[in-house]
């Protein structure tokens, strides 16, 4: 088998993968996507360590390996990103990362007629429950 062949193939994953990172507002498909563009990596690696295996003596088998590690960090990866996107899901009621990006930097959608900062005018009963 030729080297173009896994090459075209892990080519297409990784733009596939790339595209869903680019173009996907959810936070879990965009975590499938970098799973994607990994899995287009690994691909790569096993492949072009068949290939150097056949032209060179000694067989070190260091791209399949590289495979393992990567395959074992993609896991740790995809575990802590979904325990964070399933935190956030939980605080704030959306995954999608255009809202929680509008969220993190302040442009929420407020009320136009409610005053910017507290004048002093509240009752001190209800500042004590906004606290509380």
């Amino acid at each position: 088998m030729h080297l173009a062949y896994p090459a075209v193939l892990s080519a297409l994953l990784f733009c596939t993968g790339l595209y869903g990172v680019l173009a996907r507002r959810n936070a879990i498909l965009v975590l499938m996507s970098v799973e994607l563009m990994l899995n287009a990596v690994n691909l790569n690696l096993v492949a072009f360590d068949v290939w150097l295996s056949r032209t060179a003596e000694e067989t070190l088998h260091s791209g399949q390996a590289l495979t393992l590690f990567t395959i074992a960090i993609a896991a740790a990866e995809i575990g802590i990103g979904l325990a964070i996107v399933l935190a956030v899901h939980r605080n704030r009621g959306t995954a999608d990362i255009d809202k929680l990006r509008d969220t993190a930097e302040g442009h929420e959608s407020a009320p136009s007629d409610a005053p910017a900062e507290d004048d002093g005018t509240a009752p001190a009963a209800e500042k004590a429950e906004a606290t509380a």
